[in-house]
């Protein structure tokens, strides 16, 4: 109790000197040097003391994002990522906005999110890259339910480059409408990839209602046409991943083998989520997965 109360009057004292330090020098150098610019340049300095050990590749509005993360294994996190996957200050900023650290954690737990952003390991399974729910916001499109699944995947392929950051690590884009052709009838996968970390297509089927059984069958079978016609030996399973409006987990559980590896189900949803309502969906889902 008594460290606590020490702390809190060291933290009193440095806001005092902070106010009455910007009382002299903002009128004559700008707003750069105003209370609350201060407090940054404070609360920096007590998170990053050592000089030597910053990274030079960040920008301060870059830092300016990460100071702000109370967590420090989430600051952690978004600072390796930011790092690795050479984010911008833009690209960084919706990551956090759209919980990107507490989504990867609804399937995975603590220590396998940082290892990988460690890059002690390799992520090997579908559900340590794939998140659900998916936040598609930069889509711009409206919330209704008016639009047709081909807008959506219209949309999709105009935001490629951002939608491939929504998707995680190491996806490249393969096609688009897909055909293929089982005796006379033929079918159209609307989207493919391929994911070099899983060494393994990744085969998107989009769905702008709540998903059936039927979708998942039909899933399936693209997952199975892909493993028998197109992959190589070297390479691994196909993944298949249901992006939908809404599902309900217990179907897809019993839809699915007990055993299945690889296909999922992942929602989409067209706003960015405040704080509270991704913990709401976060604590849903957990529920439904371990009731």
């Amino acid at each position: 109790m008594l460290e606590e109360q020490r702390g809190k009057a060291r933290a009193d004292y440095g806001s005092y000197l902070i106010c009455n330090l910007a009382k002299k020098i903002e009128p004559k150098y700008g707003g750069g040097f105003s209370v609350r610019q201060l407090e940054r340049c404070r609360q920096f300095y007590r998170l990053y003391p050592i000089a030597s050990a910053l990274r030079t590749q960040f920008n301060w509005y870059q830092y300016k994002l990460l100071i702000h993360i109370d967590d420090v294994d989430k600051r952690e996190y978004y600072e390796l990522e930011t790092a690795n996957q050479a984010w911008t200050g833009r690209e960084l900023e919706r990551q956090i906005n759209t919980g990107l650290y507490e989504r990867l954690l609804l399937s995975n737990d603590k220590k396998s999110v940082l290892a990988v952003a460690r890059k002690e390991r390799v992520p090997e399974r579908p559900d340590e890259i794939i998140k659900d729910p998916m936040v598609l916001e930069f889509l711009g499109l409206k919330r209704n339910a008016a639009y047709y699944e081909k807008d959506l995947e219209s949309a999709l392929i105009i935001h490629l480059q951002t939608f491939l950051l929504e998707l995680g690590r190491g996806f490249s884009f393969v096609a688009r409408q897909k055909r293929i052709l089982l005796e006379d009838d033929e079918f159209f996968i609307d989207l493919v990839f391929y994911n070099r970390l899983l060494h393994c297509f990744v085969i998107v089927e989009i769905k702008t209602r709540k998903i059936t059984h039927e979708d998942l069958g039909q899933l399936q079978m693209y997952v199975n046409y892909y493993d028998r016609n197109e992959k190589l030996p070297e390479e691994n399973q196909t993944i298949g991943l249901l992006l939908c409006a809404d599902k309900n987990n217990t179907l897809v559980k019993y839809s699915l083998p007990a055993d299945n590896a690889t296909i999922l189900t992942s929602k989409y949803q067209l706003y960015l989520p405040t704080e509270k309502q991704l913990l709401v969906e976060l604590k849903h889902e957990l529920m439904e997965i371990n009731p």
